[in-house]
């Protein structure tokens, strides 16, 4: 059965400013909230009021329109002065003249709501923003883990006090009953399930987020409660005020879905570990991290899978959440190999006040069998893909590259790079010999042969004069047809008396205008 918890932040704007200007106890206490946009970064290194001020005159932000400053939020004490959102700001002061206004930002208000958003996956793996003052939480299978429903909301709760944060949550079957009882019930409203028809009746119809003309409309008529629509049917309120009443009135009810988009899609193969003290020490962590690591690696076995990349989650006593990824180039699930991989982005993780919960998430997975092990206790893995793994976690799997056949005939167009983490090319190599090192553009060199089509008997290079010993060839390649055309090459393995071997070739045909030219295009060893 699904159950939703709207949690509703009324006052999340001023709230911002008053942990941003709160004395250096009162910070601790409430703790800082880690944002992930860097947006409410900026805006936290802009002291718009001195330490303390802004928690003792009423605060306010204002926006303006039209050249008319306007207030959007007021804090607790200009509410209870009797300021509101939308009064001008003249008016305000006329009213409160010691009142504190401080132009809004929004982004910066969105960007701790995100983070707020985050931090409820302490919760539940399914949390999204609901507008620009709420968030949604799927709390489906997962209030047990707190001791029930009323636990995980008086938990909830009390931690947006500690973070300074005004808060009210309702809890419901559906998404827009929660809504309702949140801001319309006592602030921590539980509706049992199925029966948020009996809790919604006696609410105003603004608890079914109807557009303000629309309410207008039905005041007008008389209907002031939800439970005054229940008697008229679907079809009359569609067709007298349009499809959105009886769309919100379903969805409040269950009879209409309501669909919720995550900010983290819920990943199947995910765990987690709660703590009862918090954990300081990275050591800690680190042991920890590597226990969920284990206990994810064996569950995939048992579905004969392997991860592609594994994230992280630390959640901290402040309300950040710290997330640390890996990446690995093939299916793997030994937990060895995943912790190397980890070391180095574990011991950057900044425990603050202490890690209170950890989550490990497999994001990518993909089919890998059983292996058979050999008689040794532990085999370490000689093939490449380790050395992969650690470069590409280090510098990134789109900086590491191997070169892979293509078809074409010429040298220096016969092969391309790719990241080394994809599957081989289904191309297999040629087996024409080639050196070692070739020069990405030949190199020209001045060659004596003793008749046009014979190998050279020595050739100068780079100032310095090779002469050739053995000689092997020639290998003719013809230029591509549909690209710019070019003579034929004759391509002659050569040797010099030192035994070291080179690769050139002669373009172009004795008699032909132009005269033939040499080049040098690689070296073997």
């Amino acid at each position: 059965m699904r159950r939703v918890v709207s949690l509703w932040l009324p006052r999340l704007p001023t709230d911002r400013l008053h942990r941003r200007c709160a004395t250096p106890g009162e910070g601790q206490r409430y703790g800082r909230l880690k944002a992930p946009a860097a947006a409410i970064e900026a805006a936290a290194k802009r002291p718009e009021a001195a330490p303390g001020e802004g928690q003792q005159k009423p605060l306010v932000t204002t926006v303006t329109n039209a050249g008319l400053r306007r207030l959007a939020a007021v804090d607790r004490a200009a509410a209870q002065a009797g300021l509101g959102p939308g009064m001008s700001l003249a008016d305000a002061l006329a009213l409160v003249p010691e009142v504190k206004a401080v132009a809004a930002e929004p982004e910066a208000d969105q960007a701790l709501l995100a983070a707020l958003a985050e931090r409820c996956g302490h919760y539940t793996p399914f949390t999204a923003l609901d507008g620009a003052d709420g968030v949604w939480l799927d709390i489906a299978g997962c209030d047990h883990l707190f001791g029930g429903e009323a636990a995980l909301l008086e938990h909830l709760l009390a931690r947006m006090a500690r973070l300074g944060l005004a808060a009210r949550a309702g809890l419901a079957d559906t998404p827009g009953a929660a809504w309702a009882v949140s801001r319309f019930g006592n602030g921590r409203t539980i509706v049992p399930p199925g029966a948020q028809r009996g809790m919604l009746a006696p609410l105003p119809l603004a608890a079914l987020r109807l557009p303000a003309a629309v309410l207008a409309t039905l005041d007008g008529l008389g209907l002031r409660r939800i439970g005054d629509l229940y008697a008229i049917p679907a079809a009359t309120l569609t067709a007298r005020f349009g499809p959105q009443v009886a769309r919100r009135l379903g969805q409040a009810l269950g009879s209409e879905g309501e669909p919720i988009s995550p900010i983290r899609p819920p990943l199947p193969h995910r765990l987690h570990a709660a703590f009862a003290e918090p954990m300081g020490r990275r050591e800690d962590v680190a042991e920890a991290t590597r226990r969920l690591v284990a206990r994810l690696c064996r569950r995939l076995g048992a579905e004969h899978l392997g991860l592609r990349r594994l994230e992280v989650a630390a959640f901290g006593v402040d309300g950040g959440v710290q997330r640390v990824e890996a990446g690995t180039g093939r299916p793997v699930r030994d937990p060895r190999a995943l912790m190397r991989l980890l070391a180095e982005k574990l011991d950057r993780l900044n425990t603050g006040f202490g890690i209170e919960m950890l989550s490990v998430a497999a994001p990518e997975v993909a089919p890998l069998a059983p292996e058979q092990g050999g008689m040794e206790a532990a085999q370490e893995d000689t093939t490449l893909a380790p050395l992969l793994d650690s470069l590409g976690n280090r510098l990134g799997f789109d900086k590491v590259a191997r070169l892979a056949p293509h078809r074409s005939h010429l040298p220096e167009r016969a092969v391309r790079p790719q990241p080394a983490a994809a599957a081989p090319p289904p191309e297999s190599w040629p087996e024409a010999r080639r050196p070692l090192r070739l020069f990405s553009h030949p190199e020209p060199v001045e060659a004596v042969a003793p008749v046009p089509d014979s190998p050279p008997v020595l050739f100068r290079w780079r100032r310095r004069t090779h002469r050739v010993a053995r000689a092997d060839g020639a290998e003719r390649i013809a230029c591509e047809w549909w690209r710019r055309a070019a003579p034929e090459r004759d391509y002659y393995l050569v040797e010099d008396q030192q035994g070291r071997r080179f690769w050139l070739f002669r373009q172009g045909l004795f008699g032909a205008d132009p005269p033939p030219k040499w080049f040098i295009h690689g070296v073997f060893g």
